[in-house]
């Protein structure tokens, strides 16, 4: 594909710059700290940032839609306590109704392919979910039974997909840029900032929920 061809050259360009295996996995967190298999550019500050740039530069350039979904844990369990559902289904289940409308819109279909889950085995549940969704739909304000989504939902190691690398870079930077205070060093948010206009106009949608908290009974 295009856009893993492209991935696959902003390695190389950093293999042959600073010594990077050319195998090298594009993930925000390694990139930006100089961990893992960026290593070896740990000390270079500005070249990291910039391997980061040139990465959302190929996704940009790409005919892709990017859409964003996400949900403040910590609110979501003060709201609803123990009956809290794992923020990864929420967040999940808000992803897959955007993309089920996206498809609609576009007369498509979608399959859906994501990244294997780390320490816990939650595939099956993830792929329940999922038929649920399309059987009886989801729940919530913007309850939708999906149409588009077909066949079952499949994982795959981000070390075998560039695209999963791509999805990587994107949510980790959303994630650093929701969740960095306004005190911190101003020149990385600059940069952060900076990396996301790059990536900015293939952002179709982009929203993180926040639960509001649970309504408490004045005392009589």
């Amino acid at each position: 594909m295009p856009l893993t061809v492209a991935l696959n050259d902003v390695v190389a360009v950093a293999a042959g710059s600073y010594g990077i295996a050319p195998t090298a996995e594009l993930h925000g967190y390694d990139i930006f700290q100089g961990k893992g298999d960026w290593t070896p550019m740990a000390p270079m500050v500005r070249a990291r940032i910039g391997v980061y740039g040139r990465a959302f530069a190929a996704i940009a350039a790409h005919d892709v839609h990017v859409i964003i979904r996400g949900v403040r844990s910590q609110e979501l369990r003060e709201r609803y306590g123990a009956k809290a559902v794992n923020p990864h289904s929420v967040a999940l289940a808000h992803l897959l109704e955007r993309v089920d409308e996206f498809a609609e819109k576009a007369n498509e279909l979608a399959l859906v392919i994501a990244d294997e889950p780390g320490q816990y085995d939650q595939q099956p549940e993830y792929r329940d979910d999922l038929q649920r969704y399309r059987q009886d739909g989801t729940s919530g304000y913007r309850s939708r039974r999906l149409t588009q989504i077909v066949d079952t939902m499949h994982f795959a190691p981000s070390s075998a997909s560039r695209l999963l690398q791509a999805v990587d870079l994107i949510a980790f930077l959303f994630h650093r840029i929701q969740t960095t205070v306004p005190q911190a060093d101003q020149r990385a948010l600059r940069a952060n900032q900076a990396l996301w206009r790059r990536i900015k106009p293939r952002v179709l949608h982009c929203h993180c929920w926040s639960p509001k908290p649970k309504r408490t009974r004045a005392p009589l």
